[in-house]
Formats: C-alpha cells, structure tokens, sequence
C-alpha cells in the first residue's frame, strides 16, 4: 500500500495479516452458515438472538472468552433498498483490534470500500475521539485500487469539511497544485488583470473578496489520447452577493465549492488509475461576497463567449463562473465534458440529498453514467434538458438572464442556461450536487461529499481504459 499520501484514512493491512474473520451473512444463506459454526457459538448465537437482519453483529468468543468470529447481517441483498455499503455499519460497532472479511456472503471490493469509506473522520480542528479497528486487505480482490479511491474521497471531504476562513481560492489552488505535482500533470493559474480579460464572468463574481478569484487548469496525460475535461464549481462562500442570503442560508455555504471538490477528488481516480486519455480539469475558484465593487442585479456582463448575461439574481453565481469555463473547455474540442456543481435547491427539493442530478442530450451516455453509478455505488438521477424551457431564461437587454425569475424548473433552467456556454459539445454530462451527507449513513459520515466522483471514475475506466 502507498504510504505517501496524506493520512486521512488508515491503512489496509497486507493480505494474510492474522487477524479476526468477518462473516457476511445474507438472510438466504443464514442456514447453510449456522451448521458450521462451533457448539459454543451456536448455543452463543441462540442465547443472544442473533439473526442476519442488515446492520446485527454478533462477536463469537472461543472457549477462553476471546473474540474469535465476527457474524455480520447483511439483510435482504435482493431487496430493492439494500445498502451495498452496509459494511460500512462495522466501524461504529466493532472493538478495536486486526479484522478481515471472509469469503462469500458479500462482495469483498464492496465491503473494503464502505469499510475504508467509513473510517473516514475529520480531525483538523478536533482529534478523533477513538482508535478504530483495522482491516487486513482481502486476497482475491485489488486492495490498493480501492484504497486510492477511498483516500480520493477521503481528499475531497477534507476541503468540503475545511470552514471558509481556512479554505479560500488559494487553498484550492495549493490542492490542485500537489495534485498536478504527484501526477506529474502540468498546471496554470489565471489571476488579476489577466482572469479579468480572459474570463470576466469569473472575476465579476470573485472580484468583491478581499481573497482573489482564479481560474485553475490542469492537464495529464498523452497529447493524442482521446480528451476529457472536468470541470468544478469552486465558490469558497456564497454569501448570495448583494441578493443576499439570510443566515440560515449561508450555515453550509463552505460547501458551495464541492462541486470542485468532486473533480479534483474524480481526476485523482483517473490519474492514478492511469486511464488513456487526456485529461482535463479546470476550476473557476472565488468567494462570493459583498463589497462596494460586487456585481449587482442589473449588471449586464459579458462572458467570455461574448455573450451578453443580465444578472437576475447575484446567488446564482455558480453558473456565471461555469459559463467561462465550459467555453475554455470546448474551445478544444474534447471528447466529453463533465461538469460538477452545488448548484440549485430546485434539484436538492426534487431528489433529496443523497441524488444527485444529471443532465445530457446523448441517451447512450446517459445510459452509461447511470450504469457507472450503480457500478460504484454512487447514484445518480436524469433530469431531462426540457429546451422549450430555455425561453424562461430570455433577456429584454441581454443575450440571456442568469436565471428564470419564476418559480419552476430551477435545476432545469440552469442546465440549459450552462448549455449555451458549451453548445457544440454533444457529450456533455451536468451534474447537480447537493455535496453534503446530512446524517451517517454506512461509507457515508456526516458531513462533507464528493459525489459522482466514484461514478466518474467508473465511467472513464470503462469508456477509456488503461492501456
């Protein structure tokens, strides 16, 4: 296992290390495993009343009162709910000490991966309250490519979890940057006078912070591989501008850039999984805030298309600075571009927290995100791109309104709003993130998340494999 990563997550211990085994148990098979355990265990399992419902543990001692198996309930895996990151549950309940999964029961990539999901914990300003148990790596699977896609999350949480006044612009450059150096990808940075000429919807948003705005591009891989870019949402604090919000409003707005937290948690997945392709990845990072300069609605600006934009709201500021960057990202002509955003409470409203939206014109990539979402556990629901819809966003001054002005289709309209930055890219995938975990939930921790960046990874390694 590589340990020159930053320790946000314990480490795998190596296959074969002695340690406790860990039966996964479906309520279908409970009868074929019950006959094999001990006398002792038996009469422990009936005095105990275990049974493999999803998230029951019973702990077996041996004949000296040691711990010495671990029954686990899966539950129903057949049932439409079941959660396949239900070993995440292990964490919370089991006693310190060296565990591992036996075979059968579960699929030990998906066990490992809840597993390590849900060692995760956020202790920059306040120490982990306890030592949690560890894992030896199951043989038959590949323990290192799990764990590069857990500390990838593990990376991206930490900057969604980092409070504003620590995570501003330059900290989400300085992560870009260690990325870029690990990978040995090239990087640039737009700031000041330039990020004003060459992308002024970006700087019109970030321009009222006493922290500047910056425009971040990073590129890996063979010049001639098939090209992807991902692009990420970096508002560092949304205060709503001069639309301002009102307190209970702004409580989570730290995580209004995990929408750059996502790519950057997404491109370190590719780049270490070595997939062939040229990748990609820009982030328009800046902190929305009120001065005597901030943009004001009104303002009519002009985007880097050459677009004219009236701005109907200053809080959707998130698709100003997008705007800029998706027509950076086209000017090349890529293969597909991606793009991840907190963007809208209409989609949060429509699918709740834990579903994310996407949107795309092309069914056959639809199918494949959706399919890539179930794959790696991360899902996903279409929205349709309605176009008739984009006649919500018309301006009397402008070339169009930042926002529709009207109630409906929130997350619909501002899909089509970012579409108009990108219009001859037909592979173009939109997702709409809430980027949160308001509860715990099993590889879930309250708290800061990077959606789809599983899906992501998952889709790339199946649309533009290693080589």
């Amino acid at each position: 296992m590589r340990t020159d990563l930053p320790d946000l997550l314990p480490d795998l211990l190596p296959a074969g290390t002695a340690a406790i085994p860990i039966r996964c148990i479906d309520l279908a098979e409970w009868d074929r495993v019950e006959p094999g355990l001990t006398p002792v265990q038996r009469a422990y399992v009936e005095t105990t009343g275990f049974a493999p419902k999803a998230g029951r543990l019973c702990l077996l001692p041996s004949t000296e009162g040691r711990l010495e198996r671990v029954l686990f309930g899966l539950g129903d895996t057949t049932a439409a709910a079941h959660d396949r990151l239900v070993a995440g549950r292990l964490i919370g309940l089991l006693p310190e000490g060296r565990y591992h999964f036996e075979e059968g029961g579960i699929d030990l990539a998906d066990a490992t991966l809840a597993w390590l999901l849900s060692s995760y914990r956020f202790s920059r300003y306040k120490a982990a309250p306890a030592t949690l148990p560890t894992l030896a790596a199951p043989e038959t699977i590949d323990a290192d490519a799990v764990l590069r896609i857990a500390r990838a999350v593990a990376a991206g949480r930490d900057l969604v979890n980092t409070p504003s006044n620590d995570l501003g612009p330059a900290e989400i450059e300085t992560a870009a940057r260690a990325l870029a150096e690990r990978f040995g990808a090239a990087i640039s940075v737009t700031s000041g006078e330039e990020l004003e000429r060459e992308f002024p919807l970006v700087h019109a948003v970030g321009k009222a912070s006493t922290r500047p705005p910056r425009l971040i591009d990073l590129t890996w891989g063979p010049a001639d591989a098939p090209r992807v870019t991902l692009v990420g949402k970096g508002v560092v604090f949304d205060t709503g501008g001069l639309d301002i919000k009102p307190s209970s409003g702004m409580l989570l707005m730290k995580k209004d850039m995990g929408g750059s937290a996502a790519a950057l948690s997404a491109a370190e997945m590719v780049m270490g999984s070595g997939l062939n392709l040229r990748l990609r990845l820009i982030v328009p990072t800046v902190e929305n805030a009120i001065a005597g300069n901030a943009f004001r609605p009104g303002d009519i600006l002009r985007a880097r298309s050459g677009l004219t934009v009236e701005i109907g709201n200053t809080d959707a500021e998130g698709r100003l600075i997008l705007a800029d960057a998706l027509t950076l990202a086209e000017a090349e002509r890529p293969d597909l571009i991606i793009d991840f955003a907190t963007l809208t409470g209409a989609a949060r409203t429509a699918l709740g927290p834990d579903l994310p939206a996407f949107f795309t014109e092309d069914d056959a990539l639809a199918s494949a995100v959706e399919a890539a979402g179930r794959a790696a556990i991360d899902p996903v629901w279409r929205l349709p791109l309605h176009a008739p819809y984009a006649s919500l966003l018309d301006s009397k001054v402008a070339d169009l309104n930042n926002v529709s002005g009207g109630p409906f289709a929130g997350a619909i309209t501002a899909a089509l709003f970012l579409r108009r930055f990108a219009p001859n890219t037909k592979r173009h995938v939109h997702f709409d993130l809430y980027g949160w975990n308001p509860s715990t939930k099993p590889g879930r921790p309250e708290g800061g998340e990077v959606q789809t960046a599983r899906l992501v990874h998952q889709l790339l390694k199946t649309l533009y494999p290693a080589a």
